[in-house]
């Protein structure tokens, strides 16, 4: 006779949705924060960007030395985003950003908003137009929400613009199009200073 967990009461363990990340271990957190380091990874809510504000804090607050940021993050909650970018501009100790696998979507402007910015050779970067989130209400509350996303959007836009030195309409369109580059492609787009790794 096959097992059957719910025999005996036991719950069926629960499998991730598919943008959620396994939990890190909390030893291997603590080991990365003694190192000055916060991990972007998954789908970047407000819940976790609370998190990653206070982390951020926290290590600013502990001295000056360079703050680094590891980015495995393909989408992220606009909102959620810009409320990290906030806490890096308003930082003295320097925040240096690391892509270690992938970024797009809204993370794509978290990465712009560090004084450095890295990726490994085998990194990949979606610029596609951050998704707004669901909206309920009145014509007047959803109209109203659609001229805050429209206007956050354009800070991320800016902000694009001025770290890779595009066009604005460029990188208006490439977003638009959902343009994907290699690590090599965003080094020469100007989204990142250099590579790491062996050629």
């Amino acid at each position: 006779m096959r097992h059957d967990p719910m025999r005996w009461g036991q719950p069926q363990p629960q499998q991730p949705e598919p943008w959620q990340q396994p939990a890190m271990p909390g030893w291997l957190e603590e080991k990365l924060f003694d190192q000055r380091i916060v991990l972007v990874r998954g789908q970047l809510t407000a819940e976790a960007a609370t998190g990653m504000a206070a982390a951020l804090l926290t290590l600013d607050s502990a001295g000056p030395a360079p703050v680094q940021l590891h980015l495995a993050s393909q989408a992220g909650e606009l909102g959620a985003v810009l409320s990290i970018i906030d806490v890096i501009d308003a930082m003295a100790a320097p925040v240096h950003a690391v892509v270690t696998s992938q970024v797009g979507g809204a993370v794509v402007a978290l990465l712009a908003a560090a004084e450095r910015r890295a990726a490994y050779r085998h990194a990949r970067f979606k610029l596609n137009e951050p998704r707004s989130t669901g909206v309920t209400g009145t014509a007047d509350e959803v109209a109203r929400a659609a001229g805050q996303h429209l206007r956050e959007l354009e800070e991320v836009t800016l902000r694009l613009v001025e770290v890779t030195g595009q066009s604005r309409s460029r990188i208006e369109d490439d977003l638009s199009a959902g343009r994907g580059l290699t690590a090599q492609e965003a080094l020469e787009y100007g989204l990142i200073d250099e590579i790491i790794g062996k050629a």
